[in-house]
Protein backbone atom coordinates (compact mmCIF):
# COMPACT_ATOMS: atom_id res chain seq x y z
CA UNK A 1 0.00 0.00 0.00
CA UNK A 2 3.23 2.05 -0.21
CA UNK A 3 2.90 3.37 -3.33
CA UNK A 4 -1.02 4.21 -2.88
CA UNK A 5 -0.10 6.23 -0.65
CA UNK A 6 2.56 7.60 -2.71
CA UNK A 7 0.15 8.09 -5.76
CA UNK A 8 -2.59 9.52 -3.70
CA UNK A 9 -0.41 11.89 -1.96
CA UNK A 10 1.03 13.21 -5.51
CA UNK A 11 -2.90 13.75 -6.70
CA UNK A 12 -3.39 15.72 -3.39
CA UNK A 13 -0.24 17.95 -4.25
CA UNK A 14 -1.75 18.36 -7.18
CA UNK A 15 -4.56 19.64 -5.93
CA UNK A 16 -3.45 22.03 -3.21
CA UNK A 17 -1.24 23.28 -5.81
CA UNK A 18 -3.67 23.96 -8.30
CA UNK A 19 -6.09 25.42 -5.38
CA UNK A 20 -4.12 27.82 -4.31
CA UNK A 21 -2.98 28.53 -8.15
CA UNK A 22 -6.89 29.08 -9.04
CA UNK A 23 -8.04 30.69 -5.70
CA UNK A 24 -5.15 33.89 -6.48
CA UNK A 25 -6.08 34.43 -10.30
CA UNK A 26 -10.08 33.11 -10.00
CA UNK A 27 -11.39 34.58 -6.85
CA UNK A 28 -13.90 32.43 -7.31
CA UNK A 29 -15.90 30.48 -4.28
CA UNK A 30 -17.51 27.59 -6.06
CA UNK A 31 -14.38 26.66 -7.41
CA UNK A 32 -11.79 26.93 -4.85
CA UNK A 33 -14.38 25.15 -2.60
CA UNK A 34 -14.95 22.14 -5.22
CA UNK A 35 -10.65 21.73 -5.06
CA UNK A 36 -9.95 22.25 -1.34
CA UNK A 37 -12.63 19.16 -1.05
CA UNK A 38 -10.89 17.45 -4.00
CA UNK A 39 -7.23 17.97 -1.94
CA UNK A 40 -8.91 16.86 1.42
CA UNK A 41 -10.44 13.35 0.02
CA UNK A 42 -7.18 12.66 -1.59
CA UNK A 43 -5.39 13.26 1.64
CA UNK A 44 -7.53 10.78 3.80
CA UNK A 45 -6.93 7.95 1.11
CA UNK A 46 -3.31 8.76 0.92
CA UNK A 47 -3.12 8.48 4.89
CA UNK A 48 -5.28 5.50 5.33
CA UNK A 49 -3.24 3.68 2.74
CA UNK A 50 0.35 4.87 4.41
CA UNK A 51 -1.84 3.85 8.21
CA UNK A 52 -2.22 0.26 6.63
CA UNK A 53 1.23 -0.23 5.33
CA UNK A 54 2.44 0.72 8.64
CA UNK A 55 0.56 -1.84 10.90
CA UNK A 56 0.30 -4.54 8.32
CA UNK A 57 3.75 -3.88 6.07
CA UNK A 58 3.77 -5.05 2.30
CA UNK A 59 1.24 -7.62 1.29
CA UNK A 60 2.02 -10.52 -1.00
CA UNK A 61 1.35 -8.46 -4.47
CA UNK A 62 3.80 -5.76 -3.43
CA UNK A 63 6.73 -8.38 -2.52
CA UNK A 64 8.54 -9.30 -6.00
CA UNK A 65 8.79 -13.14 -4.37
CA UNK A 66 5.30 -13.61 -3.19
CA UNK A 67 2.47 -15.67 -4.37
CA UNK A 68 -1.17 -16.66 -4.79
CA UNK A 69 -1.03 -18.89 -2.03
CA UNK A 70 0.23 -16.09 0.24
CA UNK A 71 -2.93 -14.24 0.32
CA UNK A 72 -5.33 -17.22 0.84
CA UNK A 73 -7.37 -17.87 3.56
CA UNK A 74 -10.96 -16.35 5.40
CA UNK A 75 -11.30 -12.78 3.55
CA UNK A 76 -13.83 -11.53 6.24
CA UNK A 77 -16.51 -12.29 8.60
CA UNK A 78 -19.98 -12.48 6.78
CA UNK A 79 -23.54 -12.69 8.47
CA UNK A 80 -25.24 -15.49 7.88
CA UNK A 81 -28.67 -13.17 8.00
CA UNK A 82 -29.45 -10.15 9.66
CA UNK A 83 -32.40 -7.68 9.63
CA UNK A 84 -30.95 -4.56 9.94
CA UNK A 85 -30.24 -3.78 5.95
CA UNK A 86 -34.00 -3.98 5.70
CA UNK A 87 -34.73 -1.32 8.51
CA UNK A 88 -31.49 0.81 6.92
CA UNK A 89 -33.19 0.68 3.81
CA UNK A 90 -36.93 1.64 5.19
CA UNK A 91 -35.45 4.05 7.26
CA UNK A 92 -33.35 5.78 4.23
CA UNK A 93 -36.81 5.66 2.18
CA UNK A 94 -38.99 7.09 4.79
CA UNK A 95 -36.39 9.54 5.40
CA UNK A 96 -36.75 10.49 2.04
CA UNK A 97 -40.71 10.70 1.83
CA UNK A 98 -40.00 13.22 4.91
CA UNK A 99 -38.52 15.53 2.84
CA UNK A 100 -41.05 15.99 0.47
CA UNK A 101 -44.02 15.25 3.24
CA UNK A 102 -42.64 17.33 6.15
CA UNK A 103 -40.94 17.13 9.65
CA UNK A 104 -43.53 15.19 11.50
CA UNK A 105 -42.20 12.01 8.90
CA UNK A 106 -38.86 13.31 8.94
CA UNK A 107 -37.57 13.13 12.84
CA UNK A 108 -38.92 9.30 13.07
CA UNK A 109 -37.83 8.09 10.10
CA UNK A 110 -33.96 9.34 10.99
CA UNK A 111 -34.52 7.38 14.15
CA UNK A 112 -35.50 4.25 12.25
CA UNK A 113 -32.26 4.79 10.07
CA UNK A 114 -30.14 5.44 12.88
CA UNK A 115 -31.84 2.55 14.61
CA UNK A 116 -30.92 0.19 11.01
CA UNK A 117 -26.99 1.99 10.78
CA UNK A 118 -26.33 1.22 14.39
CA UNK A 119 -27.22 -1.89 14.60
CA UNK A 120 -25.52 -3.35 11.26
CA UNK A 121 -22.38 -1.49 13.36
CA UNK A 122 -22.51 -2.95 16.57
CA UNK A 123 -24.11 -6.18 15.39
CA UNK A 124 -21.45 -8.27 16.08
CA UNK A 125 -19.46 -6.01 18.22
CA UNK A 126 -19.13 -8.83 20.85
CA UNK A 127 -17.62 -11.57 18.32
CA UNK A 128 -14.27 -12.61 19.04
CA UNK A 129 -11.67 -11.30 17.47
Amino acid sequence: MKAEALLFAGVAGFFLVTDALYTSWAREPAGTAALTVSFAMASVVSFFCLVNYRRRGARPEDRTDGKVADRAGPLDFFPPHSAYPVLTAAGAGLTALGIVFGLWLFLPAVGVLLAGVLGMTFQFNRRPG
